[in-house]
């Protein structure tokens, strides 16, 4: 069994961030160069103010090649402003059961001031709850 459903234990503590006033395709080489499925978008207090996908860096590229624009433009027009988070204390079973039931791949963690303690994604629930049913993980 694991040692806690604590999501503390499993998050990734320094998740890869931008800000809203970055220029998009500084996002999309962030996410290219590190093979990650998107980035969550800070205030300068590191705070959470939305997340861009590859789906949505996808989408700009797109929109830019049909206006045959050679700018494809900055972050906040094209992140998810209406982000569902999860705080610090909550238990990892439940964040997973909802993250499932709304279809999502990461979700930002919140401490308890607000500020952005950390991200939990698919990958790392798989490996996290994988493992209570794993024969060959010790119990």
């Amino acid at each position: 069994m694991l040692r806690s459903v604590n999501l503390t234990d499993y998050m990734q503590r320094n998740p890869f961030k931008v800000r809203a006033d970055d220029r998009l395709f500084d996002a999309i080489d962030l996410i290219t160069r590190n093979r990650i499925s998107g980035v969550i978008v800070v205030d300068a207090e590191d705070r959470l103010v939305g997340m861009l996908s590859e789906l949505d860096c996808l989408r700009a590229i797109v929109a830019a090649t049909y206006n045959q624009s050679a700018d494809v433009g900055w972050v906040h027009e094209y992140m998810t402003a209406a982000v569902i988070s999860c705080r610090i204390s909550d238990n990892i079973v439940d964040v997973a059961v909802d993250m499932m039931a709304k279809g999502h791949r990461r979700r930002p963690v919140i401490n308890h001031d607000g500020s952005l303690a950390g991200v939990i994604t698919c990958r790392r629930l798989l490996e996290v709850i994988s493992s209570f049913n794993d024969p060959r993980k010790p119990r």
